[in-house]
């Protein structure tokens, strides 16, 4: 994956291009300063800085509360 490719993409293969490259279990700043470094959208930085305040086991986790929160087509 190159980071330049990030912004072109959809939201859906961002958040998954960027949680592919979290190490689980994370926190949410973990998953924030990923995407940060992986170059994703602010819309992306947006709705992972929008997750509560917790650890996140695995990828599906995070996907659920994206999911739940963002509307259909994000969750696992």
């Amino acid at each position: 994956m190159t980071a330049s490719a990030i912004p072109g993409e959809s939201i859906d293969l961002q958040i998954a291009d960027v949680l592919g490259e979290v190490h689980f279990p994370a926190n949410k700043d973990g998953l924030v300063d990923a995407a940060r470094e992986a170059g994703a959208s602010n819309e992306v930085l947006s709705m992972l800085d929008g997750l509560p305040e917790q650890d996140y086991a695995d990828v599906a986790a995070v996907t659920r509360l994206i999911g739940g929160s963002f509307g259909p087509g994000l969750g696992a």
